[in-house]
C-alpha cells in the first residue's frame, strides 16, 4: 500500500510532493469518487481523480509504487482514463490563459526597474 499524496507526486501527476499533498487536503483529489484525507493508502485497481483548472482527469493504478519513477516508466503504473473532450477542454483552457498574457510581459525584473528610475530621473 502507498500513501495517496506519495504516490501521485511518485507518478509525476504533481511537481511536489507538497502540492500534491495540499491537492488532497483541498478535496481536488478523489480516490473512487470520494475525498480522502493525505494519509490514505491506495491499492491496485483504485481510480484516482484530480481536479485541474474545473476539469477532471482520471486515472486507474496499475502498480504501487513509492519512489518517483522517470517519465517513460509512469504507464507501467497508472493509465489515464480521461475522457478525450476533457482533455481537449483543460489544452483550450491553458491555451486562452497564455493569450491574455504574452510571455515576459508581466512584472519588470530589478533591472528595468532601474532603467525605468534612471530614466524618469
Amino acid at each position: 500500500m502507498a500513501r495517496i499524496d506519495k504516490f501521485i507526486w511518485s507518478v509525476r501527476l504533481f511537481k511536489t510532493r507538497s502540492i500534491a499533498a495540499d491537492a488532497v487536503k483541498k478535496n481536488r483529489v478523489l480516490v473512487n469518487d470520494e475525498e480522502v484525507k493525505t494519509s490514505k493508502n491506495v491499492k491496485v485497481n483504485d481510480v484516482v481523480t484530480i481536479k485541474k483548472s474545473g476539469v477532471k482527469f482520471t486515472y486507474k493504478i496499475l502498480e504501487l509504487n513509492e519512489k518517483r519513477v522517470g517519465a517513460k516508466l509512469v504507464d507501467q503504473f497508472i493509465v489515464n482514463t480521461t475522457p478525450i473532450e476533457d482533455i481537449e477542454k483543460y489544452k483550450e483552457i491553458q491555451s486562452n490563459q497564455s493569450f491574455y498574457r504574452e510571455q515576459g510581459s508581466g512584472r519588470p525584473t530589478k533591472k528595468n526597474r532601474r532603467d525605468i528610475d534612471d530614466f524618469w530621473e
